[in-house]
């Protein structure tokens, strides 16, 4: 929707307490979801008594909170049957191909490791060995290493034990690693939160790699940036790092990801491989 499209002020209004709600850690007190919502108790209150009839709030009795109700719920359960990752990150990543100039794809873990099934040319052309269905290395490429860094631990040994992997970009540069680099490597993405690859597994290439995680906190996709390493800036702190790891970011949010809700349910981010 367009900014100068007419719309419902009051619908608008009453949204602020629902985000309120989802952002907040728990139940809340009025005053406390007016204060977050930006608003007066006063004006509040009308808001959630109608959200309350729809099943969109509810307060329990005894402590007088109000927490989101079973309509907001089933909203959010078909919101997350009807997303797809990949559809949601191409939106997103063609913009982000606009802005860097360089070329984009996106990778999910297949049965071989993490395959490319989206490309998106940048102005600064390529030539590598990659395309839709390309296999990259889960140790040697910019790619793997963010799957290495966040998959589940027993996920990534027991597929590096089975030696199914055919990757069709980085096999080589893989094999040169030593298991002390490949953990520094894996450390280093989780420190960070993208992988990095400057002419290697490809001379005169260069990558950043950035994870997308879903509404579990589980990893569903890599957004990897690449190009000619005369065009393509790979400071940690440069504009393609920073501008692929809010792309990546925004995509998550899109899926429903909360870092904080993440941390509090225990779920994993990665362990040693």
């Amino acid at each position: 929707m367009t900014s100068d499209q007419r719309g419902i002020q009051s619908v608008e209004v009453g949204g602020q307490l629902l985000r309120a709600l989802a952002d907040g850690d728990g139940p809340m007190m009025l005053r406390d979801l007016a204060r977050n919502a930006g608003m007066s108790a006063a004006k509040a209150h009308p808001y959630l008594v109608s959200f309350m009839r729809i099943g969109l709030v509810e307060q329990d009795k005894a402590s007088g909170r109000y927490e989101l109700g079973s309509l907001a719920l089933q909203i959010g359960l078909a919101s997350m049957r009807r997303l797809d990752p990949v559809r949601v990150a191409a939106g997103l990543v063609a913009g982000l191909v606009d802005r860097i100039g360089q070329t984009a794809a996106l990778a999910v873990w297949g049965n071989h490791g993490p395959t490319v099934v989206r490309i998106e040319e940048g102005a600064s052309a390529i030539h590598v060995n990659m395309r839709v269905g390309s296999v990259m290395s889960l140790l040697g490429t910019a790619t793997g290493r963010v799957f290495a860094a966040f998959l589940p631990p027993k996920l990534i040994e027991t597929f590096l034990d089975s030696g199914v992997g055919r990757a069709s970009v980085g096999d080589d540069a893989a094999g040169r690693m030593t298991r002390r680099q490949v953990e520094a490597a894996v450390a280093e993405v989780r420190e960070r939160g993208l992988a990095r690859a400057v002419g290697s597994p490809i001379p005169g290439v260069n990558a950043f790699s950035a994870p997308v995680f879903d509404q579990a906190g589980s990893i569903a996709l890599a957004i990897t940036a690449i190009g000619p390493a005369g065009t393509f800036d790979a400071a940690w702190d440069g504009p393609i790092a920073r501008d692929l790891l809010a792309c990546a970011r925004t995509v998550s949010a899109r899926l429903g990801h909360s870092p904080r809700a993440s941390r509090q349910a225990g779920v994993p981010q990665g362990g040693p491989i």
